[in-house]
């Protein structure tokens, strides 16, 4: 048994200084119920929050807590969100049919709902296919209206999605639909829809996708979540998972944009204002 001066000695430390550290292993963790609800929400989300997320999670349980400090939390507990890869999937032909001027332009802060849908087409390799998806997003609460999937990337895949938003609109008012230059967007069948219903069509510029943040930024969120690092057997199971995703993104993912709800959760709120 070595005398503790001696090994405090070969350590370099003070005796003062050692049993102050000793001191502060045997006083109780006053983060504690702080760490468990952020491990909670960390936990819900299958590992998808960042710190500002489970921030805004913690808010909602009646914390007041600085985005630091949940970061330096999260730090000491070894949670970590996943980390997103980019690779985007073109669709682009050249003026394979009709292309509009970009009418959006950026304004991605939509005051009102029903007032600007965006579209965009991504795609998920598995298994030695491919599973392509077609959502339609209103840029007001950046909710899915709705989406489709399909292992072929044909126009009738792409006027689905957008059939299903515009025959489900909640409010009858002028609608700007904005997508890329893409063939699907080009075809007359999507062109036709929006004219059936009243609706102007914007497209971003050629090879700009920066025109299409919002989307592009969700594709990129998807795919870090549901997709990258999981092993899936066939299109149907990856399927499945996207379907079950897309759901908790509109009832439960918080923005920070949206006053720390999720998109539809701000929806309601913003429609009973």
């Amino acid at each position: 048994m070595h005398d503790l001066n001696d090994l405090l000695a070969v350590a370099g430390l003070a005796r003062s200084t050692y049993y102050y550290q000793l001191k502060c292993l045997n006083k109780p963790d006053k983060h504690a119920d702080l760490k468990a609800d952020i491990t909670e929400s960390f936990k819900d989300s299958k590992g998808c929050y960042g710190h500002r997320q489970v921030r805004l999670d913690l808010q909602a349980k009646g914390w007041k807590v600085s985005k630091k400090l949940v970061l330096k939390l999260m730090r000491e507990l070894g949670l970590s969100s996943k980390v997103r890869r980019r690779k985007k999937y073109s669709s682009y032909q050249g003026d394979t049919g009709k292309t509009a001027p970009n009418l959006l332009d950026r304004q991605f802060d939509v005051a009102q709902p029903d007032t600007v849908y965006v579209s965009d087409v991504t795609e998920f390799a598995v298994a030695g296919c491919k599973l392509y998806l077609s959502p339609v997003m209103d840029l007001f609460d950046r909710s899915i209206l709705s989406f489709t999937l399909s292992t072929s990337p044909t126009t009738a895949f792409t006027a689905r999605s957008l059939k299903m938003a515009l025959d489900n609109r909640q409010f009858n008012k002028k609608l700007l639909v904005h997508t890329d230059q893409g063939l699907h967007y080009q075809h007359s069948s999507w062109r036709r829809l929006l004219a059936e219903h009243g609706a102007v069509q914007s497209m971003s510029r050629n090879g700009n996708c920066y025109d299409n943040a919002v989307m592009e930024n969700f594709f990129g969120q998807l795919k870090t979540e549901a997709f990258h690092g999981e092993r899936f057997e066939n299109v149907d199971e990856l399927a499945a998972v996207l379907e079950a995703h897309i759901g908790w993104y509109n009832l439960k993912r918080r923005q920070e944009r949206l006053k720390g709800m999720a998109p539809m959760e701000y929806r309601h709120y913003a429609l009973a204002a």
